[in-house]
């Protein structure tokens, strides 16, 4: 006799469903991280053309490209966006929910 599975829905962010500190902040690095490497992969870029692109060394690449990217920050993150032709806007509007906490989204656009 089979035990049904119990299923979870996640909130969108791994980091939050796993109660780790900082989850929006390594959200938003992860998804910038992202954006970075689907870039070089679109251009067929070297991890050592990338990182000469970003100023930062092939291993640093490798590492932040397998997800270690604490070291990084989201301001660092985004100068390596700019680096690949992108422009970064930041935009504040009012939250939905009036007396909730605002947050932070990441929508890369399409070139």
């Amino acid at each position: 006799m089979k035990r049904a599975a119990d299923i979870t829905a996640g909130s969108g962010n791994i980091f939050a469903d796993l109660n780790l500190p900082d989850a929006e902040t390594h959200f938003l690095k992860a998804q910038i991280v992202s954006e970075i490497y689907r870039l070089s992969k679109e251009r067929k870029l070297t991890q050592v053309q990338a990182g000469k692109r970003m100023g930062i060394s092939q291993p640093e690449v490798s590492r932040m490209f397998k997800g270690h990217f604490r070291e990084h920050s989201i301001d660092r993150l985004m100068e390596f966006l700019t680096a690949f032709d992108r422009d970064v806007e930041i935009v504040v509007k009012p939250h939905r929910k009036s007396g909730r906490s605002g947050r932070i989204r990441f929508v890369p656009q399409a070139a």
